[in-house]
């Protein structure tokens, strides 16, 4: 493989002697000595319970600066002597012919050849099949050029099956499109033709999937706020774990805020991300930052992980889902937008390889967006979701509650965004359109917890001042479902078998779950076909930052599982 990949030095015969006596050859840059250079020797084994096993491929090489030509029409079908034609014609003008490919329908043939061959190449085969061509035997002789061959060449490929599965599954979730593939009935070698820009991603993505046995990821954080700022602590608490004994290395290549970018070649240290933030950070600038963490050839998987609330970052996900960019978010814009928007993100995030993951934009940790999917793809039906996922509602005052809330981190800064049921309806109109239901959010009627005199108050600090002013209209109400053994709580509900959602305030009987809430926990219950008499509950935390960034860490584990990582 040396000898045709790329160290002209070797012939093939020059090896044959050295082969029979298993005896290693090492080539070395002459012209940089530093480096150690290939070693070239018998089958690359690894060691594993113990024992000693060959790896079937014994490595992969590529071939820069090629152009693929196609030969292609229906005129070719069951014609003997196409072939020889074709070659024939490619011989006269003396060019190296490096692969080929042809489908067993004989409507093509495409090869590769030297890209500065290319254009006599064409020219030949136009000439040679000028009256084909008029009478449209045959419809094009095209050239496609900026390619590159990728091979992987192993003597015990011809053994083992699903080499083939592995090779191009790592191609395919690193969003390599193939050009063309060839294979001989030897099994020895497997080649494809890609992009040219992709080459050096495709090596890494095989060579990681096959060698390294890591799954590794190339990370962006875009918003370094309460929630990203804990997930990067978090990252790097873990990080050194998640290496040793999971083979997951995450390498965060960038992260931005709105208007300062850190950004870096190898991964960030996370032990001092602020302070490189700080003394490193240039002007913020989300293509050039997505373009630098996308961009690293030596990763082969990206995922933006976006822990913003900004509708204009959730705009960029169908553009790199589309780029093969993974998405992880706790971002609920993007999926609580314009319902066209929203199913085509959905569809092409279906249609593609790369992922789109929010679980904790319900919930925070909780396991509500897989819970319910879990419930779909096994054939329930839902008839009805209901959830908690603000406990304002309590036996102390309304105003005191509330400010609790901020102080602990589980309100947004201004609390008229949570208490207006704002966030709660996204909430629903999320758990509805996961349901099938196409809902917009301004379908969803919405009781606000906001008095009316104090929702145009200027600033957040005004509202909290003036709120205990209004605490006695929620203590009536809540003192009227008392005294009928009830409580009230502000809940959001999906009402599936009449298509609709609202977001209000209702009474609970007190033996009722939703009646022993505490604390910052949420509550949700699924009514389905399975479970109709008592439903399915999911509670636990679902505010603060820690727990949030801890639902993104899961869907960031979740992706390594889906990119090949042991689970």
């Amino acid at each position: 493989m040396q000898s045709y990949f790329g160290a002209n030095v070797l012939h093939p015969r020059a090896i044959i002697p050295v082969m029979r006596y298993d005896i290693p050859i090492v080539i070395r840059n002459i012209f940089n000595l530093s480096v150690p250079g290939t070693t070239i020797c018998g089958p690359a084994s690894e060691i594993k319970d113990g024992q000693r096993q060959e790896s079937p491929v014994k490595g992969f090489a590529t071939i820069d600066n090629l152009a693929l030509v196609n030969v292609e029409g229906i005129g070719m079908a069951g014609v003997p002597g196409m072939a020889s034609a074709i070659f024939g014609a490619v011989k006269d003008v003396g060019a190296n012919v490096i692969m080929i490919s042809q489908a067993s329908s004989e409507h093509s043939v495409c090869f590769a050849v030297p890209e500065k061959e290319a254009k006599a190449v064409a020219e030949a085969l136009q000439s040679r099949f000028c009256e084909a061509l008029v009478a449209g035997r045959l419809s094009q002789v095209a050239v496609i050029p900026n390619c590159s061959i990728l091979a992987a060449v192993g003597q015990k490929m011809a053994s083992t099956s699903g080499v083939s599965a592995t090779f191009f599954n790592a191609l395919a979730k690193a969003n390599i499109n193939i050009r063309a593939i060839a294979q001989g009935c030897s099994e020895f070698n497997i080649t494809v033709v890609v992009k040219h820009e992709d080459c050096i991603r495709a090596l890494r993505a095989v060579h990681s999937r096959f060698y390294l046995s890591r799954t590794t990821i190339a990370m962006g954080i875009v918003g370094p706020g309460l929630i990203g700022a804990t997930l990067l602590d978090q990252l790097r608490d873990q990080a050194a774990v998640l290496k040793e004994e999971f083979n997951i290395d995450l390498h965060v290549m960038g992260i931005t805020g709105s208007r300062t970018m850190l950004l870096s070649e190898v991964g960030i240290d996370l032990s001092r991300w602020r302070e490189l933030l700080k003394q490193q950070g240039q002007v913020a600038d989300l293509e050039k930052f997505t373009q630098h963490v996308h961009g690293n050839h030596f990763i082969p998987n990206t995922v933006l992980v976006d822990c913003t609330a900004d509708s204009n970052v959730a705009s960029c996900y169908h553009d790199w889902l589309r780029k093969g960019i993974n998405v992880i978010t706790p971002n609920k814009k993007a999926n609580t937008g314009p319902l066209d928007k929203y199913l085509k993100l959905r569809a092409l995030q279906r249609q593609s390889y790369t992922h789109y993951f929010y679980e904790a934009t319900v919930g925070a940790g909780l396991p509500i967006i897989s819970t319910l999917r879990g419930l779909l793809e096994t054939g329930d039906r839902i008839l009805r979701i209901e959830g908690i996922f603000r406990r304002v509602i309590g036996t102390r005052a309304f105003s005191e509650v509330v400010a609790e809330a901020k102080e602990a981190g589980y309100t947004e800064p201004d609390p008229r965004d949570d208490l207006s049921g704002t966030d709660v309806a996204r909430k629903v109109i999320i758990l509805a359109r996961e349901s099938g239901l196409k809902l917009e959010l301004s379908d969803l009627p919405v009781q606000s917890l906001v008095p009316k005199p104090l929702r145009a108050t200027s600033s957040a600090e005004d509202f909290m001042k003036q709120l205990p002013q209004f605490d006695k209209d929620l203590a009536t109400e809540r003192q009227n479902a008392e005294e009928s053994g009830e409580v009230l709580r502000y809940v959001g509900v999906v009402d599936a078998i009449n298509e609709k959602g609202l977001v209000e305030l209702r009474r609970y009987s007190k033996n009722h779950p939703f009646a022993q809430l505490s604390g910052s926990d949420n509550i949700i219950a699924f009514t389905t076909t399975r479970y109709k008499e008592q439903p399915l509950i999911v509670r636990g935390p679902g505010a603060g930052a820690q727990v949030t960034a801890g639902g993104v860490f899961s869907d960031i584990l979740r992706l390594a599982s889906h990119l090949g990582a042991p689970s």
